[in-house]
């Protein structure tokens, strides 16, 4: 019984920064690479970024580059996303999922409930 359980998300100034958390149960999370994911209003899910299963390397997303920083505890079976200088068009449903490696699109479990990030004045 797979869970993944997004938190963190909320209501926010552009400019300003979250910190979203992913618990993920019910398979051997340090065997796996762990991926962000978010989807707006009318638009496909996209991935966001990526980190391989012992932390060591990562993936982003252009439009994220420099802004956003995905890091995992193996330890808590956790995996975060420090979003920072947000601005509205990050605004969406933020999702976790696990992946075969960091440049694999594919999630390997069925989607959790995500999180809600606005970004709005």
């Amino acid at each position: 019984q797979v869970q993944l359980v997004e938190s963190g998300g909320g209501l926010v100034q552009p400019g300003g920064s979250l910190r979203l958390s992913c618990a993920a149960s019910g398979f051997t999370f340090s065997r796996n690479a762990m991926s962000w994911y978010r989807q707006a209003p009318g638009k496909e899910r996209e991935l966001v970024a990526a980190i391989t299963s012992a932390g060591s390397s990562t993936n982003y997303a252009d439009s994220v580059k420099g802004r956003f920083t995905i890091s995992r505890d193996n330890a808590q079976n956790t995996v975060y996303l420090q979003m920072n200088s947000l601005k509205p068009e990050d605004t969406a449903v933020y999702y976790c999922n696990a992946n075969l490696g960091i440049y694999k699109r594919r999630p390997l479990y069925d989607w959790g409930q995500g999180t809600q990030v606005t970004v709005s004045s």
